[in-house]
C-alpha cells in the first residue's frame, strides 16, 4: 500500500512565495507510484489540503488529518517544503513531534537554533568551526549602532537575525549613518539584527543529507553574485551565477566537504540542509555563513542543481528523503 505523504507549504512570512515554488518542484518529482501526495497550504487564514483541481479541504489541526469522502485520512509522514515561519523555525516540527508524525527536515530544536543566525554562529564557533565576528542588536535595547559596532572591522553585513532568504540584508562599508539606515531596514523584518564582519573570499554552498545512516555531501556550488553580495535578488531572481560542481582544487573540496559533514553532525541535522561558506584563501580555510534547514527546491535552486550534478534525478533524491523520515517514524 502506498504511503500517504503531506507536502506542507505556504507559511506566515514573506518567504511563502518561495515556498510555493519549492513545493511545485517537490510535488512534481515525488514518486506517485510509491506515495500518495497531498499538498497542504498553511496560511494565516487556515490550513488547507489543495487538490489538483484547486478544491480546498480544511485540515483538522487537532490531529493533522483530513476528512475525505466521509472518512478520516491520516498521514504516514510529512515533507516540509516551507521557508520561514512556522516551517523553518521549529514550530511545525514541534507540532508534528507531539503528534508522532515523522517529517523530512531537522528536529524542532535544530530548526529553532539554526533559524537564529547569532545562536548558530555561537555554537559553531564553540565547536571549532570558523565563523565571522559579529554583534547582535535587539530592538529598543541599544542606542547607537555606530558606537556598538566600533570594534568590528568594516565592511560588514547587516541582516535580520531570524530567517533564511536574505530579505532586509545590506552591506555597509564604513561606520556611518549608512549603518544606522541598514539596521533600521533589517529591523523592519525582525526584532533582532545581526551585524557581521565580511570575510574576503569565494562563496560556496554545500548540500548535505543523511541516508541509510550515512552523511552524503552533494557536489559543491560556487556562487558569484551579480549584485554587490548574495541578496534576495541574487538568490531568487537570477542575479547570480552558480557553477556546479565548483572549479576548485581537491584540497579546497576536501576542506569544504569535511567541514560540511562536521556541521551536519554538530547541529544534529536531518534531511537535506544547505550550508553557505566563504573560503578565505589567505588562511586556507572555509568560514561558515549560515545553515539553511529547508533549502530552496525550485527547478533553478542550488540543491536540485547539485542532485543533477551527482547524476541523480529528483524523484530518486526525494524518495531517499521520505524513506529516511519514514524509517525514523518506525
Amino acid at each position: 500500500m502506498k504511503k500517504k505523504i503531506a507536502l506542507v507549504t505556504g507559511g506566515y512570512s514573506g518567504e511563502a512565495v518561495i515556498s510555493y515554488k519549492s513545493a511545485t518542484t517537490i510535488y512534481n518529482h515525488l514518486d506517485k507510484e510509491k506515495f500518495d501526495v497531498y499538498k497542504i497550504d498553511v496560511t494565516p487564514e487556515g490550513w488547507f489540503y489543495v487538490a489538483e483541481n484547486g478544491a480546498k479541504t480544511a485540515v483538522d489541526k487537532n490531529d493533522f488529518t483530513l476528512t475525505v469522502n466521509g472518512g478520516k485520512l491520516r498521514f504516514d509522514a510529512v515533507f516540509i517544503g516551507m521557508h520561514g515561519t512556522p516551517g523553518e523555525d521549529g514550530k511545525l516540527q514541534g507540532y508534528f513531534d507531539m503528534l508522532g508524525l515523522p517529517y523530512t527536515s531537522c528536529s524542532a530544536a535544530t530548526s529553532a537554533l539554526t533559524f537564529n543566525k547569532r545562536y548558530t554562529t555561537a555554537v559553531a564557533g564553540m565547536s571549532g568551526i570558523n565563523v565571522a565576528r559579529s554583534i547582535l542588536f535587539i530592538k529598543d535595547q541599544f542606542t547607537n549602532a555606530e558606537e556598538a559596532a566600533a570594534n568590528l572591522q568594516f565592511p560588514v553585513f547587516v541582516k535580520p537575525n531570524n530567517g533564511g532568504s536574505s530579505i532586509g540584508m545590506s552591506k555597509v562599508n564604513e561606520a556611518s549613518e549608512e549603518l544606522g539606515a541598514a539596521v533600521e531596514k533589517a529591523f523592519r523584518e525582525d526584532n533582532q539584527v545581526l551585524v557581521e564582519e565580511m570575510i574576503q573570499g569565494r562563496e560556496f554552498t554545500v548540500g548535505v543529507f543523511r541516508t541509510k545512516g550515512k552523511i552524503v555531501v552533494l557536489p559543491i556550488t560556487e556562487v558569484v553574485a551579480h549584485n554587490e553580495f548574495f541578496d534576495f535578488e541574487a538568490k531568487y531572481q537570477g542575479k547570480s551565477s552558480e557553477t556546479t560542481p565548483a572549479d576548485i582544487s581537491e584540497e579546497w573540496k576536501e576542506n569544504l566537504e569535511q567541514t560540511a559533514r562536521k556541521i551536519y553532525q554538530v547541529f544534529n541535522c536531518r534531511g537535506v540542509v544547505r550550508i553557505d561558506f566563504i573560503y578565505n584563501e589567505a588562511v586556507g580555510k572555509p568560514f561558515m555563513l549560515e545553515i539553511n534547514t529547508i533549502p530552496g527546491q525550485s527547478d533553478a535552486s542550488v540543491v536540485p542543481q547539485q542532485v543533477r550534478a551527482k547524476g541523480w534525478d529528483l524523484k530518486e533524491f526525494y524518495t531517499l528523503l521520505v524513506e529516511e523520515a519514514l524509517e525514523r517514524g518506525n
